[in-house]
C-alpha cells in the first residue's frame, strides 16, 4: 500500500466533516463527487444548491446528493454566524453590519461552521490565493494553543529509499513565514513533527534543524538562530527527538552524521527536515522534486486549531480528492 493509499485509508476509518467553499469550481466538484463515492469524508458545500446540482449535472457528477449544501444566503444560522464573528472581532473595529455582510463569503462562513464545531476542515485555493484563505482562518479559528506562526509542510516522496522513512520525509516551511524567528522555527518544528504523525503516519518523528553549519563547523547570528530554536523546541516538547544545527547530508546520511555529528540519535536518521528559512525550504523542496524525482505533496498547512488548507490555483481533482483525505487526518489528529 502507498503512502497516499495510506492517508486515504486512515482519512476512512474515521470520517471528518470536511468543508469545501470553492463549490462551483469544476475540479473541487468533481473531487467532492469522489470523495463522496468512495466515503472518504462527509463534504460540505457552501453554495446555491441549484447552482451546484446544475454543474454536477453538467459534469456528470452522481453523487452531490450526498454532500450537505449550505446556502449562506438562505441558510437560518447565518445570523448566528454573523453574531459569532462580530463577537470574534469587534474589538478589531468589526461592526454587526460588516460582519452580516462578510458572513456571506463562503471562505468565511465555512471557517465559522468549523469554529461552531459543526464541521471539523476547510479546503480551498483552486480560485482563491493563499491569503484569502488563510485570513479568515486566522481572524475566526485562530492559531492552535502554544502557536503563533503558521506555516506550511511538504510531504516528499522520493525514490531514495534509504534516506527519511523508505523514501518519504516532511519539509518545512516551505509556504508561509518568510524569516522565522528561533520561537517561531522551534513551533515550526513542533508543528511539523505533529504532521508527519497525522499524515504522513510516523510513529516517531526525527526532527533535523538545518544549517550550513553542524555543531559549530561555522560561526554565524543564522546558525545561532537555528542552535537556540533546538533547545526552544526541546522546551516545548520534551518528549520530541530533535537535534540541530546539522548540515543537510549530515541530517540524512548515516556515514556523514556519524563523523560529523558523532554521538546524535538524529544525524543520518532524520525523516523531518526544517529549513531556517522560508526561502531555503521553498527552494530545497522544488529542487529536489525537479532534479531527484521526487513528489511533492502539499503545502500542508499547520499550527491553525483547526486543520485549513490551501490549493494551488492549478491543482487537479487528484489533488483536491488527496488534500481531502489529508485534511481529516490532521482533523483526526486534532480530535485525539
Amino acid at each position: 500500500m502507498t503512502l497516499l493509499e495510506q492517508i486515504i485509508a486512515r482519512a476512512k476509518s474515521c470520517k471528518q466533516r470536511i468543508v469545501l467553499p470553492e463549490s462551483l469550481e469544476e475540479r473541487t466538484l468533481t473531487a467532492a463527487d469522489k470523495a463522496l463515492a468512495d466515503d472518504l469524508a462527509d463534504i460540505i458545500l457552501i453554495g446555491a444548491r441549484s447552482d451546484i446540482f446544475a454543474l454536477a449535472e453538467k459534469l456528470g457528477l452522481k453523487h452531490i446528493d450526498k454532500a450537505t449544501i449550505i446556502d449562506p444566503a438562505t441558510s437560518p444560522q447565518t445570523e448566528t454566524y454573523a453574531q459569532l464573528l462580530y463577537s470574534l472581532r469587534k474589538n478589531k473595529g468589526m461592526t454587526e453590519e460588516l460582519a452580516r455582510k462578510q458572513v456571506l463569503n463562503p471562505l468565511y462562513f465555512g471557517c465559522l461552521i468549523i469554529k461552531s464545531g459543526d464541521a471539523d476542515g476547510q479546503i480551498s485555493g483552486a480560485l482563491s490565493t493563499t491569503g484569502d484563505t488563510l485570513r479568515p482562518a486566522l481572524q475566526i479559528i485562530k492559531c492552535a494553543p502554544g502557536v503563533s506562526c503558521v506555516s506550511g509542510a511538504m510531504l516528499m516522496i522520493t525514490p531514495a529509499k534509504q534516506y527519511g522513512e523508505d523514501g518519504v520525509l516532511l519539509m518545512g516551511d516551505v509556504a508561509v513565514t518568510p524569516m522565522p524567528d528561533a520561537n517561531q522555527l522551534a513551533q515550526i518544528a513542533i508543528c511539523t513533527a505533529q504532521t508527519a504523525r497525522s499524515v504522513a503516519g510516523f510513529t516517531e518523528p526525527r526532527v533535523a534543524m538545518l544549517s550550513f553549519s553542524t555543531k559549530g563547523s561555522a560561526s554565524h547570528e543564522v546558525v545561532d538562530k537555528v542552535v537556540e530554536a533546538t533547545r526552544r523546541a526541546k522546551e516545548m516538547d520534551p518528549t520530541l527527538r530533535i537535534d540541530g544545527e546539522l548540515q543537510a547530508d549530515a541530517a540524512l546520511v548515516p556515514s556523514v552524521g556519524a563523523k560529523k555529528a558523532p554521538g546524535s540519535d538524529i544525524a543520518g536518521k532524520a525523516n523531518v527536515l526544517i529549513a531556517p528559512c522560508l526561502e531555503v525550504g521553498n527552494i530545497g523542496y522544488k529542487l529536489v522534486q525537479r532534479l531527484a524525482g521526487a513528489e511533492a505533496i502539499g503545502p500542508i498547512l499547520q499550527g491553525i486549531a483547526r486543520p485549513v488548507n490551501d490549493l494551488s490555483r492549478g491543482c487537479s481533482v487528484e489533488d483536491v480528492y488527496n488534500m481531502i483525505a489529508i485534511t481529516a487526518c490532521q482533523a483526526q489528529q486534532a480530535k485525539a
